[in-house]
């Protein structure tokens, strides 16, 4: 039974073939539901299918949830991944933010296991842009890698098939069954209905914590919990792109230079003008993708409201006229432009932040700015608090220039560990997260919500799945250095010279 409520009303939930089982409300006390609807509520009851049991299911399909599939299935685990969209890679490829964030402190590779498997894939496929040499990886200090979106649908999709886990698009979760601290299945809907999945494990890779949410872990809400919201956009795609204009020069120097100018010459000079819409004057740019094309990264829509139907809607609307907007404006002041068309907007909103679960660590700006490293630590990372402005005053753009470029730039040979009790909703026994949806402050999530990251995340609470169901140990109380043993033995760079049993907390 779905309710209007989301997870905050008992419901009712007929298995077929099973009896009726009470879905716990937040904070695990059923409240009962005037039928009548007299609460503003609605009582909607039938049976459904029940799938054949798995041993973890992965709510979402991006970075985190396509990481956590592969290498949980590679551990051994009957794995259901089921995404929302008609692809894996989220941002990446339904949200054309074609740029991977850093995977390097300046000096060597930071990222190691199933995210660096995936750029070797990627660099003999050559699904990078084809200005992107070696050193973007190795050595240089907070360089966004372009890649083409189509070329990493392709691989994901073979990863995923190779790893042996079942993959369902077109599907989401609705619904959850807890008892106490624990998820027992799922309500999954598609084209084919609705369906319940039993299984023994559960990652919240949504992005929205829309699963935690949903079983009623502890969670902050943007503009909830906090004054402001981070901006989002709705990235796009470009074609007739003349990268062989002189102003480019002959390799990816030239493409920084005129990036660096738009930002300090042509943006400026724009608002000048009175072209914008909105005073904004910061954006990340385009990224030369292929010989004659690329993606774009430009236009926040302020004040976005994540968690809302009707925020969303309103913000595609509006981020389409942006994205038409900026694409002129790149043909009237950008050299090599001129030519410039709009090919498509992503069908996906670019968001930034949401809900985040109170995790049994929260990972705090105190942590990133002492290069905080940690015995439990799934992984290491070196990039900016990048908070974008919440608006279009001058004040706003000067904090956030401040905290990219000084304050909060961990600079060359450094970088943050990520602790394992960041992945785990506080208290829960087989609940992980992995990706945007973490345990941090907001502006340690403005660094660690990158997709280079989320990979890493996600085969954490993957690995971390598997050796629960291995050893019976709960998520809340995993042996990390176990966790961490198996991750090194997955490949991935993880320093620490010392390991604990007991997570940080």
């Amino acid at each position: 039974m779905i309710g209007e409520g989301g997870g905050s009303a008992a419901r009712p939930m007929e298995v077929a073939g099973g009896q009726s089982r009470p879905v716990e409300a937040a904070g695990g006390t059923p409240r009962p539901v005037d039928a009548a609807g007299s609460d503003g509520g609605h009582l909607y009851t039938r049976r459904i299918r029940g799938d054949r049991p798995v041993d973890l299911v992965v709510a979402g399909g991006g970075p985190a949830g396509t990481a956590a599939a592969v290498c949980a299935a590679r551990l051994g685990l009957k794995v259901l991944l089921v995404e929302a969209t008609g692809c894996l890679g989220g941002m990446g490829t339904s949200g054309l933010v074609a740029s991977f964030g850093p995977v390097s402190d300046g000096e060597r590779m930071l990222v190691g296991g199933f995210m660096k498997e995936l750029t070797e894939r990627m660099w003999v496929e050559y699904a990078f842009g084809p200005h992107v040499v070696p050193d973007f990886l190795n050595k240089q200090l907070n360089r966004w890698i372009p890649f083409k979106p189509e070329h990493l649908k392709r691989i994901l999709d073979a990863f995923v098939t190779e790893s042996g886990a079942q993959l369902r698009f077109f599907t989401r979760v609705i619904d959850v069954e807890t008892s106490g601290q624990r998820l027992s299945g799922v309500v999954i809907a598609n084209v084919e209905g609705l369906s319940h999945v039993p299984a023994r494990a559960f990652i919240d890779a949504t992005g929205d914590a829309a699963v935690a949410a949903l079983a009623g872990a502890e969670c902050r809400t943007v503009l909830r919990d906090t004054d402001t919201v981070a901006p989002s956009t709705l990235c796009s795609l470009v074609a007739g792109m003349d990268w062989n204009h002189p102003a480019y020069g002959d390799d990816w120097r030239g493409i920084d230079a005129v990036k660096s100018r738009t930002k300090s010459e042509w943006v400026p000079q724009a608002i000048d003008d009175g072209f914008f819409t909105q005073e904004d004057r910061f954006f990340p740019g385009m990224n030369k993708i292929g010989e004659h094309s690329a993606s774009l990264n430009a236009g926040h829509v302020f004040n976005l409201d994540p968690l809302s139907n009707r925020s969303l809607s309103d913000g595609m609307v509006f981020g389409r006229k942006l994205a038409a907007e900026y694409v002129e404006f790149y043909r009237r002041y950008v050299p090599g432009c001129e030519g410039l068309e709009l090919m498509t907007t992503a069908p996906l909103m670019g968001i930034r932040d949401s809900r985040r679960i109170i995790g049994e660590f929260e990972l705090g700006i105190d942590d990133f700015r002492r290069r905080r490293q940690f015995p439990d630590q799934v992984a290491v990372y070196n990039r900016p608090t990048d908070v974008h402005p919440t608006d279009t005053t001058r004040e706003e753009y000067d904090r956030f220039m401040r905290d990219f470029h000084g304050n909060d730039n961990l600079g060359h040979g450094n970088c943050v560990g990520i602790p394992y009790g960041i992945l785990v909703p506080r208290g829960w026994e087989n609940l992980w997260v992995a990706g945007r949806c973490h345990s941090s402050d907001t502006k340690v999530h403005g660094s660690i919500r990158a997709q280079s990251a989320a990979y890493m995340m996600g085969q954490a609470a993957g690995t971390a799945a598997a050796r629960s169901l291995a050893t019976g140990e709960p998520a809340c109380d995993l042996d990390t250095a176990s966790l961490v043993e198996q991750l090194r033995r997955d490949g991935a760079y993880l320093p620490q010279p010392t390991l604990s049993r007991a997570m940080t907390r």
